[in-house]
């Protein structure tokens, strides 16, 4: 694209997305990979194997599952790096811990003793100097009622029929994890102020946020 230039994004940089469920995480991941000509990274779902038996039995497979994702997110990281950057992420590996793991833990779905096996693993493998921590983590955010009618707008059956506290306590978690997070810097973006839904020409302004705040945090790798 030929206004890139005005953009100081390198070209091995490694953007990740997070945010709760319904904020257009995949939306804004696709838009950026577009715009940059980068890769995008999206979670593997449907290979997942313990997915199923987690559903069925929260207390016995959350473990198996968070171990299984902390493994799958690991490779991909490093995966992106190995290639050289370059790349747009689909939600990142410290949500896996900060969010889903303390979910489990606070709700008595997974035992202590398997809550302080998986975060001190986390720790060990991912909050070192050694793992390659994103160039910038950009949190989609938004108040709950917008979250809830995006949602609802998306129409996927089994969102539509989880209860709305869920929804509740899953944005209040992801507010708080937010605001203590430090392993990489953080753009925030507002979704009602950034809905590429309704304006795909909002990309450029947020190329040039990232590009400011990129530059700003003195945290670029060389090129």
């Amino acid at each position: 694209m030929s206004h890139l230039h005005n953009y100081h994004i390198p070209k091995n940089s490694v953007i990740t997305i997070a945010g709760t469920v319904g904020v257009g995480k995949s939306t804004l991941t696709k838009a950026l990979a577009d715009a940059l000509d980068f890769r995008t990274s999206f979670e593997k779902v449907d290979t997942n194997p313990y997915l199923d038996s987690f559903y069925a039995d929260f207390s016995r497979w959350s473990f198996h599952l968070q171990i299984y994702f902390l493994a799958e997110r690991y490779k991909e990281q490093k995966r992106i790096f190995e290639y050289g950057g370059g790349f747009i992420q689909d939600r990142s590996i410290y949500e896996d811990t900060g969010i889903f793991a303390k979910m489990h833990y606070d709700k008595g779905t997974m035992s202590p003793t398997d809550y302080e096996t998986y975060t001190s693993l986390f720790e060990a493998m991912v909050m070192t100097p050694y793992f390659p921590h994103p160039d910038l983590l950009i949190y989609l955010e938004g108040s709950l009622d917008d979250i809830i009618n995006r949602i609802h707008m998306r129409g996927r059956e089994m969102e539509q029929q989880t209860p709305i506290d869920y929804w509740q306590e899953m944005h209040g978690r992801y507010e708080n994890w937010i605001n203590s997070f430090n392993a990489c810097p953080i753009l925030r973006l507002n979704i009602n102020e950034y809905d590429l839904n309704e304006d795909p020409n909002a990309i450029h302004d947020i190329l040039q946020k990232i590009s400011e705040h990129m530059q700003q945090s003195g945290k670029l790798r060389k090129i």
